[in-house]
């Protein structure tokens, strides 16, 4: 059996993030099978540094809705000279379904632009950052203090 190149093994980091997020997975196991101890995730509205706390502050944005769908273009892998540590880039749209009775339009959608860096640790490739910059939206959006 062939092991996987490397950028593949990189970009299903952030597949298997996006697959999570929809899939109800959000665990400690799915948080430290992803990311380093000193990881940042950033998002518009918030974010977060370390692993510790990470899976509960992706349940608690994912909270203000129903259910979530979001969908990623391939992911672009730079790969440094050392091959410790990759850039990787991607486009992404998220489809965001509010709860029953919420007022407004019932799904929140925003293209966006994720980037981030993945480092070579003793447990295999981990994203140390992930940050995500809305290009566009549509629909209504979180309500004040509801995050995603």
């Amino acid at each position: 059996m062939h092991p996987v190149p490397e950028p593949l093994e990189i970009s299903a980091l952030l597949d298997r993030y996006l697959v999570g997020l929809d899939d109800d997975e959000i665990n400690d196991a799915w948080a430290r099978a992803l990311f380093t101890k000193d990881a940042r995730v950033e998002f518009p509205m918030s974010g977060h540094d370390g692993l510790d706390g990470l899976a509960d502050y992706h349940r608690e944005a994912l909270s203000a809705f129903a259910t979530t769908q979001h969908l990623g273009s391939p992911a672009v892998i730079d790969l440094d000279a050392d091959g410790e540590r990759a850039v990787l880039r991607a486009n992404l749209v998220s489809t965001h379904v509010h709860h029953p009775g919420t007022a407004g339009d019932p799904l929140f959608q925003a293209g966006t632009l994720a980037t981030g860096e993945a480092r070579r640790t003793g447990e295999g490739w981990r994203l140390s950052s992930l940050t995500f910059r809305v290009l566009w939206t549509r629909g209504t959006p979180p309500r004040p203090g509801e995050t995603s």
